[in-house]
């Protein structure tokens, strides 16, 4: 891999800065049938919390324009199986520090899940979800109040030792308050954004066409918001931000590192071309040459 693509998250040096999201690319050595994952800068394994979870009822997906509408729920088999039965299968595949991506329903159980998962010698960061928009009493109300996020950061922070990195809702007044809460409660980083509430109508059935009614929103069709996200957070704190929301090309990438990103992440495009990723990767230094570009760190302004 070139050393152009290098790029560096939370004093983690990664080949390049593709990192497939959280809840698109289930624990990794699925798409390992697909392309050598290796080659991605690292990623987001599946949202994991400390008991098992079912997820919400069906049907969970919705289509719209540029783009889809998700309400999974947070599947996941809990960390107690994740790291019996899912790290083991990675590592045959991945050689890399893997984000672990982490989500809960109380402080504690934060606190919890991100103690185990940390001690896991192929976790290099711990991704902190307090945005998830398709729970009910967890997720989201952690990340749309300041002192709350502010409060799971830094429960996190007391039994961890691998860099913390607070995922972030766009679905908030002025998302550089939260951005700055989890910064003074000791977040090594920030990732934002995660999906925008939405819904569909059936007109045939006349009711939401979701179970659980309203989802979380993704796509192309979110880019342009969460650009704007970025830049603002940029500029409102000192810690690492990773961007993400809408990327589907190596375009995209270098806007979004230019909005002050250090990495970006990946998500809707993972669902609809399995190898989307590895094609990001191989465009960027045609992309980079195209706009003069000698390296990324030069985007960072």
């Amino acid at each position: 891999m070139s050393d152009i693509l290098k790029t560096s998250l939370c004093g983690i040096e990664l080949d390049n800065p593709v990192i497939p999201a959280s809840g698109t690319f289930g624990f990794g050595y699925e798409f390992a049938q697909w392309y050598d994952i290796n080659c991605l800068g690292t990623f987001s394994f599946k949202g994991t919390t400390k008991e098992e979870r079912f997820g919400n009822p069906t049907p969970r997906i919705a289509e719209c324009a540029a783009g889809m509408i998700n309400s999974v729920g947070l599947q996941n088999p809990g960390v107690e199986r994740v790291i019996a039965e899912e790290l083991p299968k990675l590592k045959q595949v991945f050689r890399k520090k893997v984000m672990a991506n982490v989500s809960g329903f109380s402080v504690e159980d934060y606190a919890y899940t991100c103690e185990k998962l940390d001690r896991e010698e192929q976790v290099g960061w711990l991704e902190v979800n307090i945005s998830c928009p398709n729970v009910h009493g967890g997720g989201m109300s952690f990340g749309t109040d300041p002192k709350a996020a502010a409060e799971v950061t830094a429960a996190v922070k007391r039994v961890t030792t691998k860099p913390v990195i607070m995922k972030l809702s766009p679905n908030v007044t002025d998302i550089t308050e939260i951005a700055k809460a989890c910064e003074g409660a000791g977040a090594d980083g920030v990732s934002l954004i995660n999906t925008l509430q939405g819904m569909r109508i059936s007109l045939r059935t006349r009711k939401p066409v979701l179970a659980n009614v309203m989802g979380g929103v993704s796509g192309p069709a979110v880019f342009p918001v969460a650009l704007r996200m970025v830049w603002q957070v940029c500029r409102a704190v000192k810690i690492p931000v990773v961007g993400m929301g809408g990327i589907t090309t190596a375009e995209d990438v270098l806007e979004m590192m230019m909005a002050g990103a250090c990495a970006v992440e990946v998500g809707a495009a993972n669902l609809t071309d399995p190898c989307a990723c590895k094609t990001i990767i191989d465009g960027l230094p045609a992309a980079m040459d195209k706009y003069g570009i000698r390296n990324l760190e030069e985007l960072r302004i």
